[in-house]
Formats: C-alpha cells, sequence, structure tokens
C-alpha cells in the first residue's frame, strides 16, 4: 500500500515538474516578437540578415521574405501578409499609394536606411562626349523613377528639366531642352535591364543598383553616369500606419542605423551603396 502511494505520488510530482517546465517554455517564447519583413534579394535581403543577430540579441526574430519584383511587396504589406518591407524610396511608395488611393489605407515610412545611386550604363559608349545624337536610353518601366533618371541627365548637362517641374516630379514630357535629342523609352522590366545592357550595345541603359551589384557589375567603375549622393531617393523600410510606433519595428530600425550596420554597408558594398545620414 505504502508502495502504491508513493509510486502515485511520484507520478503527481512529475507531472507537476513537466507542468512548470512547459510553463517556463511557454514564457519564455512569449517573450520573442517575430517580425516579417519583405526585402529585393540586394542587398535588401543582405543588410537585413546582417541585423538578423543584432535582433535576436532585442528578443526579435526576423524573418526575411525575399522578392524580385517591385509590386507584389506592398500588396502583402498592405494585405498584412508582411509586418514591413525594405525596397523602395519615397517618391516609389508616394505614387503607390496615389494609385491605391479609397482602396486602403496608405503605407507610411519609418525611415531611410541605405542610398543606391543609381547609373547610366553603355558597352560602346565610353563617356558623356560620345553620345551620338539620336541616342535611344532603356529606363525601367516605372513611373515614379522618371523625376530620378532625368534629374541624372540634367546634373549631366545632357538635358534641361522645366523650370517650372520639381525634378522630382518630373516626366519625360517635362523636358525642356534635349540638345543631342535623347530618345528615352520606358518599356523595359527593371530587373531585365541588365539583359538589356549586354544586348543593346549602343544604347544608354539605366539600372537601379540591386539589378547591377545582382549582374555583377561595379556602379563605381562601370557605370558612364553615376547618381550624385546628394539624392531623395533613399530605400526606406515601410509599414502600415497602424505599425508606426511598433516596438519591435523601432527596434528593427534601431539596428539598421546601428554603426554595426553601417560598417556592413560600407565594407560589403565599397561605395556602391551608401548608408544614410542619420545625425542630423
Amino acid at each position: 500500500m505504502k508502495k502504491s502511494l508513493l509510486v502515485i505520488l511520484s507520478a503527481v510530482f512529475m507531472i507537476f515538474l513537466a507542468a512548470c517546465g512547459s510553463s517556463d517554455s511557454s514564457d519564455s517564447s512569449s517573450d520573442e516578437k517575430t517580425i516579417k519583413v519583405g526585402a529585393s534579394s540586394t542587398p535588401h535581403a543582405e543588410i537585413l540578415e546582417a541585423a538578423k543577430p543584432l535582433l535576436e540579441d532585442e528578443g526579435i526574430d526576423l524573418q526575411i521574405e525575399e522578392y524580385q519584383d517591385y509590386i507584389f511587396p506592398n500588396q502583402d504589406l498592405a494585405n498584412g501578409d508582411l509586418d514591413a518591407n525594405y525596397y523602395q524610396h519615397i517618391p516609389y511608395l508616394d505614387n503607390y499609394n496615389e494609385e491605391t488611393e479609397g482602396e486602403e489605407d496608405d503605407i507610411i515610412s519609418l525611415g531611410a536606411v541605405h542610398l543606391e545611386p543609381m547609373g547610366i550604363y553603355s558597352k560602346n559608349i565610353k563617356s558623356v562626349e560620345d553620345i551620338k545624337e539620336g541616342t535611344e536610353v532603356l529606363v525601367g518601366r516605372n513611373p515614379a523613377e522618371q523625376g530620378r533618371v532625368l534629374s541624372i541627365f540634367q546634373n549631366a548637362g545632357l538635358i534641361k528639366i522645366s523650370d517650372d517641374v520639381k525634378p522630382v516630379n518630373a516626366t519625360f514630357d517635362d523636358i525642356a531642352e534635349n540638345p543631342k535629342n535623347l530618345k528615352f523609352s520606358m518599356e523595359v522590366d527593371p530587373a531585365i535591364l541588365p539583359e538589356t545592357y549586354e544586348r543593346e550595345e549602343d544604347a544608354l541603359v539605366v539600372i537601379n543598383t540591386n539589378y547591377a551589384l545582382e549582374a555583377g557589375l561595379k556602379p563605381s567603375e562601370d557605370a558612364l553616369i553615376l547618381e550624385e549622393t546628394n539624392s531623395p531617393y533613399g530605400n526606406i523600410i515601410a509599414a502600415n500606419p497602424e505599425d508606426k510606433d511598433n516596438e519591435a519595428l523601432q527596434k528593427l530600425m534601431d539596428v539598421l542605423h546601428s554603426d554595426d550596420i553601417k560598417q556592413f554597408i560600407e565594407e560589403e558594398y565599397q561605395g556602391a551603396i551608401l548608408p544614410v545620414d542619420t545625425t542630423e
């Protein structure tokens, strides 16, 4: 009888310990927050991978969803499939919000992380002086980039934008002077512009830095013209408006603005990608 009682008490004690262990495990996991961020593969996902262990130290599990296009990351964010995304700049986001006005709440920026100076590339044209009359300029099919592209060409002295238009808002119709009669074409998907560069040897091809890097190009060396660093096109972390003060996302921004990540960007990309200045 005594033996049976001891067995029963031992079993109860073991169940109690197991329950306590389960409770402790549950409490531990609940302390860790998970955020899912959509990102272009290069350099955005790479930068997030560098940030991941730093966020783990803050009790945040960062899950990275990679995208190869510019359409779905904002749609998935708006639908709640993502907590944030990292692949676009403010003019692109503004254009997206304008196009989806009335369909969903405006996506917001939590801040810029880095700048990718856009480059103008050509196989056969080796200097600005060698650009011939009527040269074709192939631009990615992204209306939000028109002002950015035109600003680069204006800074290079190749065109002039109308004085009554802000460069960031300019379209190809706002070109006031075009002495070389450059032919701007915006019909190619941005992701295949590096292939276009290889094929269209006598054209000027405007390539976003992330796609240039994926194709093995070095913007600082291979670009005929490179965007100036005072550009307003820093790449941002975007989120839904209700997450403006989300603690986990704020920690994400703190980590992405940390000296560790700035050093990673500078060493990994050797000037092709520039960390934003957050000292202001």
